[in-house]
């Protein structure tokens, strides 16, 4: 098995967690890929086995690796979809962050997580992402997102009205500080913060939730992830920001926004051990007293 390693800059606290994540792969005489500003990064924190390939853009990973392993939180997981893109090269995530629904393995179990990619004691599991469009080709060709695409207003500006669409037929008007359409992966995120419910990542929704909307009688919609929606912008400011995931352009209000189901899927990794619910009890803190933290 051949493994590529994407990660972020961080911490000393965290040296010691990507110091075990080498050795063992060293351990292993696992043949290793690492993204080469990762690899700058770290080249003069940590031993490094002998032997290391390096590469800088998804191209370079067809073929080439059979995993790839995020450091770090949720966030940088994220960062790995501009590398595997449409390719299915499953993905991993070893969490140095907080919380971590995506980067589902601890930092204290590094070793158990590797042992169970050599023997292949996982499955995958297969998450939808959304695709945007618009005449001004926003996002280029990373217009997707596994999370959630937000629509969102410009520091202070004013509230903003965004008239949406469903299959061109008239869904409302939100006055609200912007608008998050998410992937059921993307349910626990953003989309949740704001009052969003909770989709199990094999429901085929997508869902729409307001942010701090002005009526309050507007709330998150479930609807199924076939359809094809479409929002236009009205405000005082002449822009607002569209975010894809992690990463935001600022865009005119005459843009109209079309998304839709992505024509690919992400493979991510879940090991034999683990379950959605069980990250949901774990990350939620379901069924435990909190006032013994």
């Amino acid at each position: 098995m051949k493994i590529a390693i994407y990660g972020r800059e961080f911490n000393n606290s965290v040296l010691p967690y990507v110091q075990e994540v080498f050795n063992v792969l060293d351990q292993y005489k696992t043949p290793v890929l690492v993204y080469k500003k990762y690899l700058d990064f770290i080249r003069d924190k940590v031993k490094l086995p002998d032997h290391i390939q390096v590469f800088t853009a998804h191209t370079e990973l067809l073929g080439q690796t059979d995993v790839l392993v995020s450091l770090g939180g949720d966030g940088t997981l994220l960062d790995t979809l501009a590398l595997i893109r449409d390719s299915g090269i499953p993905v991993i995530g070893i969490n140095f962050g907080r919380l971590g629904f995506l980067a589902s393995i601890n930092k204290d179990e590094i070793k158990t997580a590797i042992e169970a990619l050599k023997n292949k004691e996982y499955s995958l599991d297969k998450r939808t992402l959304l695709s945007l469009e618009s005449s001004y080709s926003l996002f280029g060709e990373e217009n997707f997102a596994l999370n959630d695409i937000t629509i969102h207003r410009r520091d202070n500006s004013a509230m903003m009205i965004i008239h949406a669409y469903m299959n061109n037929e008239f869904v409302n008007s939100y006055w609200a500080d912007g608008l998050i359409i998410a992937t059921p992966t993307g349910s626990t995120a953003y989309s949740l913060s704001c009052g969003g419910p909770i989709i199990f990542p094999s429901s085929q929704n997508f869902v729409i939730t307001p942010i701090a909307p002005h009526n309050l009688n507007v709330r998150p919609v479930i609807i199924p992830d076939d359809v094809t929606l479409r929002f236009e912008v009205e405000a005082r400011s002449a822009k607002f920001l569209v975010s894809c995931d992690s990463r935001t352009e600022t865009v005119d209000r005459s843009v109209k926004i079309t998304l839709n189901k992505a024509a690919f899927h992400v493979n991510l990794i879940r090991l034999n051990n683990e379950s959605y619910l069980t990250t949901l009890r774990n990350k939620l803190l379901w069924g435990i007293d909190t006032r013994n933290y």
